[in-house]
């Protein structure tokens, strides 16, 4: 049966294998990961799995289907599939469709949004004002490095280029000498440029919007999450990526906290080449876990990457429940469909909110006399969730670190120990 407990018998997935197949041949052409879901909402029924799929979006003919190839999918809510989440007045409930060695593929707003802790507004700007914000950010690129750091005691190097541009010059040059990345300081940091300053406006507009749905729509009580703030989103700070071909990519990781604090909330806005934004599910594992084969099955399916399309012009909200929760990554591309502005080249603005109260002279300083790192315990069971400050000089070419380490306290609405006497 679909929506089994752990301890279920190998002759239930069996089961759901064959529903699945059965209800494949009964509905030629469309996604698996459309009747994956039409068979949950129908409780492993195949004969209303099938009356929910027989709407008019879902009378495509099966050629029209697959001549489209992989690139195809229809949003999961043009099928008359009644979710379990809407008749209810409580937040939305998620089900997981990700499956272990396989990537479930996003397009739609409507999917991206129930079934990642992401949300996406396709065409953000106007055309014109995409393509001035384009065009400026080519210029610039041209004179971005790839970041240096040690890893596992070996240098390497960042497998695409990037710059860091704060509001004003004075906080340009307090980032050169008071901001610790990666063990290092950073030394090309640059005011924003006229047309980022100008949509920065315009994405702190649309990221508080989106905080306050999310928080309607699927927190529980329809309650900000702990530790999330409940000040407004400000952008006062961004990185600017470059990936300059289908090869140039990043590996899955979680943003840094450091200066952002918990449950940190970024937008993410994609000019160019479209490529795929890949995310997956980090669960907590205790030493049961390992004595348990059904129990590791499970995790790996939730574990399972889920791929959201990025095309041009498109802002990406990652929300306060991203980084603790979730790593995220930009896949290498064998192919990819070159821009008319910008050819072979993605940029991709970050946009983030730097707290005050965690600027380096507040924070805890480990034995080398340098500001730690924030990070937060994601893999560990029974810590899991807890924050904690830690030396992380030794990811800089050359230096060794101390390993200092100190658990991290914070308020509800995230804010450090330390935040009222800085109020005062």
């Amino acid at each position: 049966m679909l929506g089994k407990n752990v301890g279920t018998t190998t002759e239930d997935d069996e089961c759901t294998d064959f529903k699945l197949a059965l209800l494949e041949s009964l509905n030629p052409g469309i996604r698996q990961e459309v009747l994956l879901e039409a068979l949950l909402i129908a409780q492993g029924s195949v004969e209303d799995a099938t009356k929910n799929l027989s709407c008019p979006t879902a009378a495509v003919s099966s050629k029209k289907r697959r001549a489209v190839g992989n690139g195809y999918q229809a949003s999961l809510s043009c099928y008359q599939i009644k979710r379990a989440f809407e008749p209810s007045t409580e937040p939305r409930v998620k089900k997981a469709l990700t499956r272990k060695g396989k990537t479930l593929h996003l397009y739609a707003p409507d999917d991206i949004k129930a079934h990642t802790p992401c949300s996406i507004i396709h065409n953000f700007l106007p055309s014109d004002e995409a393509d001035a914000l384009l065009r400026e950010l080519l210029a610039e690129s041209s004179t971005y490095t790839r970041e240096t750091f040690k890893l596992f005691n070996n240098i390497v190097q960042s497998p695409h280029t990037t710059c860091f541009y704060v509001n004003t010059l004075d906080e340009a040059e307090a980032q050169k000498t008071d901001y610790v990345y990666n063990g290092s300081y950073l030394k090309d940091v640059r005011r924003t440029t006229p047309e980022l300053r100008r949509v920065s406006r315009r994405v702190q507009t649309t990221v508080n919007a989106e905080v306050q749905r999310r928080i309607q729509e699927y927190y529980p009580g329809r309650k900000k999450l702990k530790y999330q703030s409940p000040k407004e989103w400000i952008p006062n700070a961004a990185f600017v990526n470059c990936y300059d071909g289908g090869t140039e990519s990043v590996g899955y990781h979680s943003d840094q906290l450091t200066y952002l604090g918990p449950r940190a909330v970024i937008g993410s806005l994609s000019l160019g080449v479209s490529r795929e934004f890949r995310i997956r599910k980090v669960v907590g594992r205790g030493e049961q876990d390992l004595k348990e084969k059904n129990v590791a099955s499970d995790r790996a399916d939730v574990e399972g990457q889920i791929s959201i399309h990025l095309p041009h012009n498109s802002l990406l909200v990652m929300h306060a429940e991203m980084q603790e929760d979730w790593k995220h990554s930009i896949a290498p591309a064998q192919a990819i469909d070159p821009h008319p502005i910008s050819e072979n080249k993605r940029l991709n603005v970050t946009y983030r909110c730097y707290k005050e109260s965690l600027h380096p002279r507040f924070t805890p300083k480990c034995k080398c006399g340098v500001p730690t790192v924030l990070r937060c315990v994601q893999k560990k069971r029974e810590s899991r969730g807890r924050y904690m400050w830690m030396c992380h000089v030794n990811y800089a070419p050359g230096k060794e670190g101390c390993g200092f380490f100190k658990w991290a306290e914070f308020d509800d609405d995230g804010e450090p120990p330390w935040s009222k006497r800085i109020e005062e």
